[in-house]
């Protein structure tokens, strides 16, 4: 019997945002603005680690991936039209008739799954990649929750695993300003203390087993309105690779 863990509080939270996961000006807005800057360092990262080239038609055909905590699709979709055999998983059940829903909108096949990390490891599931975003500062057991994800990669398989940095910017951002000032997330969306620091992810990510292989920032300019990855500012957003051995 699997551990699972899923925070009930956590999955009730998402399960009351289902229906909006597709509406660019809803409580999932600041994901709409956040994916293209994803995407840039998801691809650019799958690509290197296999060998695929992004310019031609489907550079993913051949690779299967989980997009596990994949909510309403914002990462499943773009994977399945670069060619790769996906599934999506999520613990909140509501997410998965929305995802579906809009899948069939846009003629796409993704095999979503009301489940969790735990319970596909222990089914003996296997992946080239898993796509791990924004869902750790949200489980109440981060290694447990990690190796999971180790367990579902075949060896050579590559993570990308995204969260939020833990220190004062990230409270006034990511709580006060996103939650409280601008209100593009219900209030209680996140837990400061859930957060965790780029040191204790790749600590955490090393003893799940995998190795990490890179680290940058989601940085937002309020300027331009837009986000783009950095090298060095990891002070909030931040996405980690790494690779299983092999």
């Amino acid at each position: 019997m699997n551990t699972s863990t899923v925070d009930p509080s956590e999955i009730a939270k998402f399960e009351a945002m289902a229906a909006e996961w597709w509406d660019l000006n809803g409580k999932f807005k600041p994901l709409h603005m956040l994916n293209p800057c994803r995407l840039d360092y998801i691809t650019s990262q799958i690509s290197a680690e296999f060998d695929r080239d992004l310019d031609a038609p489907v550079p993913f055909k051949g690779l299967r991936i989980l997009d596990i905590g994949c909510g309403g699709g914002l990462l499943s979709e773009p994977m399945a039209r670069l060619g790769a055999d996906v599934v999506g998983a999520d613990a909140a059940g509501g997410n998965i008739p929305v995802a579906q829903v809009h899948a069939a909108q846009s003629g796409l096949e993704i095999d979503y799954r009301h489940t969790t990390a735990e319970a596909m490891a222990e089914d003996g599931e296997q992946f080239d990649v898993v796509l791990n975003m924004e869902v750790v500062e949200h489980v109440s057991d981060p290694l447990a929750y990690l190796t999971a994800c180790k367990t579902l990669l075949k060896p050579g398989g590559l993570m990308v695993c995204s969260t939020i940095n833990r220190n004062p910017k990230s409270f006034m951002m990511a709580i006060v300003g996103a939650e409280h000032i601008m209100r593009w997330l219900p209030k209680g969306t996140h837990e400061w203390n859930k957060f965790i620091t780029p040191d204790e992810l790749f600590e955490l990510i090393s003893n799940a087993g995998l190795n990490p292989v890179d680290r940058k920032g989601f940085v937002f300019n309020p300027i331009t309105w837009s986000w783009s990855l950095s090298d060095r500012d990891l002070s909030v957003n931040y996405v980690t690779a790494s690779v299983k051995p092999a």
